[in-house]
């Protein structure tokens, strides 16, 4: 009877806001809602337990980290003034696109909404970054990789020790490995750009 009610719960929770979601669409003053949020939401219907809840988010975060850099790196190829620019740029989109592939097919086996487009905060990054030129821009891109890529491996590092689900531990130290030899390629095109 208990496992009833929870399933009922379940679906309650996940009609209710896949219904809200629905009216706020169809409003007169339609603004596009950050895909972040929009994955954050179906999750907390989702999971209950606070630990499958820190694990959508992580995936929900590194969701939101891959698509920027795609994005980004498109951005540096385009935009950057210098081989080395480009170069990076080519690889972390190619890297990016590949680890978004390996992500989507793990949120989908765990059943973990992730974002498929760029956030909000990601689009703010890449306007700001647009609007520079020149070595002001190769230089911005530069610092915006490396900093990212700190970022983005203290996160990996946490849920490689804290996780409890094996799969998206697993998944968080296989990356960790790729995110630090971007970190070290992002470093050497950063004082490249400093030397201009």
């Amino acid at each position: 009877m208990n496992k009833t009610n929870y399933i009922k719960n379940a679906l309650f929770k996940a009609t209710f806001v896949t219904l809200v979601l629905l009216f706020a669409s169809c409003g007169p003053n339609k603004k596009t809602e950050d895909p972040k949020a929009v994955a954050e939401e179906h999750n907390k219907a989702k999971f209950d337990e606070n630990n499958k809840e820190q694990n959508a988010q992580f995936l929900v975060n590194a969701a939101e980290i891959n698509l920027e850099e795609i994005q980004l790196g498109q951005l540096a190829q385009q935009n950057g003034r210098t081989t080395h620019v480009k170069e990076l740029g080519k690889m972390l989109e190619d890297a990016h696109t590949k680890s978004q592939n390996d992500l989507t097919a793990l949120a989908k086996n765990k059943s973990i909404t992730i974002p498929v487009s760029p956030t909000n905060n990601s689009q703010d990054a890449y306007n700001k970054l647009k609007e520079k030129s020149g070595n002001d821009f190769d230089k911005a891109y530069a610092d915006m990789m490396v900093s990212k890529h700190k970022d983005a491996i203290a996160a990996f590092e946490k849920v490689s020790t804290d996780s409890n689900d094996p799969d998206i531990k697993n998944w968080a130290i296989v990356s960790l490995i790729d995110l630090r030899k971007h970190l070290d390629l992002s470093i050497i095109c950063q004082k490249k750009c400093n030397e201009m």
